[in-house]
């Protein structure tokens, strides 16, 4: 799953990739600038450029967040003609990913995208290909050391049970002695720690909600079935609950329909295309999932498309693109499905 700890510049709309934001920054005449800047028209991005071949290494897709990283990567870089990906096999072995980075670093690839199995073990790595003159964008779990990426690029953990916590205390306005529970990821991740402290501090602000209980799964079906189902007989009841995962929350709801329960309102995390119909289904305790969007590898190939062509961003006035690109965790409900269904992954 998605780890990081760094939050840079916030766009809010995760549907949208950043090639809708990118522009050639390259002439000199003053008003040609300014006239792509107010145009803002992702036309003129769209033309095809100079070739680029851009080198991709992420982890094995043992995950459906994961597996729709690799899709998103593959579909945006289809649309240039002049884009050529060489991805490897997915590996969540660092000694294995690292080798296959060295690999693309001696093909000489303009540019490198690494979603890295583990971010300080890969930092070198990155560290090698930067020296080695080829930039480097940082996908999600990030590098030890900035030195390692050009533009690091990534979800917001603490955003995510943030938003998640907000939402859940503003269903529970007005409701006394409100009692919450959470079903975590896996608790020795660092986005588990973050997700949990967005969570918490969010509730902090309605006094009237408790956290009466929390149980870590492993994000997969059966650890979500398992570990919810211990939630259920603990807490006869309660107002509403946080899953981070909607992987694992697959089995949550599959304990809660076992246990016949209904009294409470559930949120889901990351953007599973199941939980969204189920929202949109509106027939079960699932109201909502916050996202952690996986289009963040199409914005990655968008923006090394724009280093390897020296191109910026529009909309700002820097001639480069920025060194940090954080996306929003939306919330997603029924009232507002139809705009992010086209996102959710499998």
């Amino acid at each position: 799953m998605p780890e990081t700890s760094r939050r840079g510049l916030l766009f809010g709309t995760a549907a949208v990739s950043a090639g809708a934001f990118l522009t050639a920054c390259t002439s000199n005449d003053p008003k040609e600038k300014n006239t792509a800047a107010q145009s803002n028209a992702p036309a003129a991005d769209n033309k095809p450029g100079k070739p680029v071949t851009i080198g991709f290494a992420g982890p094995q897709a043992d995950h459906g967040w994961l597996n729709a990283i690799n899709e998103n990567a593959k579909s945006q870089a289809g649309k240039y003609s002049e884009v050529t990906l060489e991805i490897t096999e997915g590996s969540n072995d660092t000694a294995a990913q690292i080798g296959q980075v060295k690999t693309l670093i001696n093909k000489k690839v303009d540019v490198l995208v690494i979603l890295p199995a583990d971010g300080k073990a890969l930092t070198q790595v990155g560290l090698e290909a930067m020296r080695a003159g080829i930039p480097v964008i940082n996908l999600d779990r990030i590098f030890a050391s900035p030195q390692a990426y050009r533009c690091w690029v990534g979800g917001d953990n603490y955003g995510m049970g943030l938003n998640a916590g907000t939402y859940i205390g503003e269903q529970l306005k007005g409701k006394s002695n409100a009692k919450v529970v959470e079903l975590a990821g896996i608790d020795n991740l660092e986005l588990t720690k973050q997700r949990s402290q967005g969570f918490a501090d969010a509730l902090k602000n309605y006094s009237n909600i408790e956290l009466v209980a929390r149980q870590a799964a492993d994000f997969t079906v059966e650890s979500g079935q398992a570990k919810m189902a211990q939630l259920l007989q603990a807490q006869k009841k309660f107002d509403a609950m946080w899953n981070h995962d909607d992987d694992q929350g697959v089995g949550a709801l599959r304990a809660i329909q076992q246990a016949g329960r209904d009294e409470f309102v559930m949120v889901g995390g990351a953007g599973a295309k199941s939980a969204m119909d189920a929202i949109k289904a509106d027939n079960s305790v699932l109201k909502a999932t916050v996202l952690y969007p996986p289009t963040m590898a199409a914005s990655a190939i968008d923006l090394a498309r724009a280093l390897g062509q020296s191109k910026g961003v529009t909309g700002l006035s820097e001639l480069e693109i920025p060194t940090n690109l954080t996306l929003y965790s939306a919330v997603v409900t029924k009232e507002n499905i139809e705009q992010y269904l086209p996102t959710g992954f499998n």
